[in-house]
């Protein structure tokens, strides 16, 4: 088994201005764009130094007949994607958008949790990229963090299709409890049943950066929107939550303020 599977390791921005989004995350967060020269729908791939991590595309048009806005979305490694996908359906999960391949690039499939949080499956023709040398290197994803329709539940959902494990239980007081979890080494993420202000269940993906407050100013000076923070978390990082100008929900973290 490949030591990435059942690891994130892709991130998409689908939203509906692709030249806009693109200016608004080479200025918050310093990413190099380029262009992915497939051909079809413009696709561009977004880099930290020298390692791609993800990409950014419009909403497909069958995606915006459905109701589908601007979002962030990640790709978890499997062996087998059309497995995989049956798994889902099995576990009482949803698949959005049935296997199939991106030529000289892999398989995936789009699918969702029994309460909706979207997420895709995704087996690539070639190794991932590499993770960074430095924990917490900026441009890279930091923290992986469901706000899910039900915890318990949830958890049960992906531990059973991923091997997910729990790590750290933080009781939150009225919020609940904010379960950590891994996937098979130091903690990647946490999953807490979603608080009243949060409209769906859904997956926030925390992109490292320097220092958050000029990553705040960064955000406002690019027409983005803070929703949340700057808030410090257990073990002293700070965060905020906020909308890109199309209005994707997006997350920093960074080790200072």
């Amino acid at each position: 088994m490949s030591t990435n599977q059942a690891r994130f390791v892709w991130y998409e921005v689908m939203t509906s201005d692709t030249k806009a989004a693109e200016a608004f995350y080479a200025s918050v967060v310093g990413w190099k764009m380029q262009d992915a020269g497939m051909g079809g729908p413009p696709y561009t791939i977004l880099s930290a130094g020298d390692i791609m991590i993800g990409g950014i595309m419009e909403v497909p048009e069958e995606a915006r007949a459905m109701g589908a806005k601007p979002c962030w979305m990640g790709y978890v490694a499997v062996s087998d994607v059309d497995d995989y996908a049956a798994r889902v359906i099995a576990a009482g999960g949803a698949i959005r958008r049935p296997p199939c391949d991106i030529p000289g690039v892999g398989r995936f499939a789009v699918a969702a949790d029994p309460h909706g949080a979207g997420f895709l499956l995704f087996k690539g023709n070639s190794e991932p990229q590499p993770e960074p040398a430095t924990p917490g290197a900026p441009g890279h994803i930091g923290w992986h963090e469901l706000h899910a329709g039900d915890l318990e539940s949830a958890f049960a959902f992906y531990a059973g299709l991923f091997g997910w494990t729990k790590a750290e239980a933080i009781d939150m007081g009225p919020m609940g409890v904010y379960q950590t979890f891994a996937t098979g080494g130091a903690p990647i993420g946490g999953m807490m049943t979603k608080t009243a202000d949060m409209p769906v269940p859904c997956w926030l993906y925390y992109i490292n950066v320097e220092a958050i407050d000029a990553a705040v100013e960064r955000v406002n000076a690019g027409g983005g929107k803070i929703i949340m923070g700057p808030h410090q978390v257990p073990g002293g990082s700070w965060i905020v939550q906020g909308f890109d100008p199309q209005g994707a929900v997006f997350s920093l973290v960074a080790a200072k303020r």
